[in-house]
């Protein structure tokens, strides 16, 4: 299944918000939307959503009109949509109903859901009993509830602690590995550069960058290398390579970076005169790697500074 958007427009009265927005998502794999506040991203999964139609441009799936696939759509919405003081059994099966599910379909996969989650023990509990985490979990269980083939999430981790995020991630990774489609929105780095395969960055409606994210790294220079100090000693492990001799002219400078040391060489392939200096003079290192850039600063670079 492929979803594709070609130059979508959308104003709001004098604001034009998405400009000739292009991306493609597919099968199997997760699309990353990356943007600051304000910058369309809400937006354009709003017109894929068909929840307003793009003042020009398409979105189309397998060829189709998106709102033809509506029933294959899970969405996970920034803003959380349920009753805080109904019971979460009674939402889930209300919600299956008007997507036209059975019951005992409703309730198994339901029940099976929030077992993944860890949440199993609130089906029979009221939304607003429970903490900002596991309500996430009870929307995101929603979301998936008609077993989409395409998955929207809209800054799903949002309120999550680390257990609760490793939860939800593996069943992420297990949905995505199932060969469903998933949209992927998010301001947490981190958990865009863990699951995307692409991504697509959005700046005041435009769209300034996208591709393979291991193909975007790939294209910076390969000029910095991270070395990992056998003992630790990242400190000592500078000095050692400032004094070897004949070295200096390949090097432009040697930061300390946690436990480990951050070289930046004049050329790309000066690393392989770095790496035989360092075995030649007996330096014990752990690992010498090639520092490719983070999402992180690959997105403050396109989009500014993040707010």
């Amino acid at each position: 299944m492929q979803l594709k958007a070609e130059k979508i427009n959308k104003s709001f009265g004098q604001k034009h918000v998405l400009k000739d927005i292009s991306f493609e998502a597919k099968s199997g794999s997760a699309l990353g939307l990356l943007g600051r506040n304000g910058s369309g991203k809400t937006t354009t999964i709003r017109v894929i959503m068909d929840l307003f139609p793009a003042d020009s441009g398409s979105v189309t799936i397998d060829g189709k009109p998106s709102k033809a696939f509506l029933d294959k759509i899970g969405y996970l919405p920034e803003e959380r949509g349920l009753y805080p003081k109904r019971i979460i059994s009674e939402q889930m099966a209300y919600i299956g109903e008007l997507r036209g599910m059975k019951p005992s379909i409703v309730r198994e996969r339901s029940i099976r859901l929030l077992r993944k989650l860890g949440a199993e023990e609130y089906y029979k509990r009221k939304l607003m009993t429970l903490s900002k985490g596991n309500q996430q979990k009870i929307q995101l269980a929603i979301a998936l509830l008609n077993d989409p083939e395409i998955i929207i999430l809209d800054e799903p981790f949002s309120g999550l602690d680390p257990v609760n995020a490793t939860l939800l991630k593996n069943l992420v990774s297990e949905v995505t590995k199932d060969g469903r489609l998933v949209f992927f929105s998010s301001h947490q780095m981190s958990y865009v550069e863990e699951f995307c395969d692409d991504i697509c960055i959005i700046n005041e409606g435009k769209i300034v960058l996208s591709g393979n994210l291991k193909q975007i790294k790939r294209s910076y220079p390969r000029n910095r290398v991270v070395l990992m100090p056998e003992d630790g000693d990242a400190s000592s492990l500078a000095e050692k390579i400032k004094k070897i001799g004949g070295l200096s002219e390949n090097l432009t400078s040697i930061l300390q970076e946690d436990n480990s040391c951050i070289v930046a060489l004049k050329k790309e392939e000066d690393k392989h005169a770095l790496f035989a200096a360092i075995a030649a003079n007996g330096i014990a290192i752990d690992s010498f790697a090639v520092k490719e850039p983070t999402l992180t600063e690959i997105f403050v670079e396109k989009a500014g500074d993040i707010e």
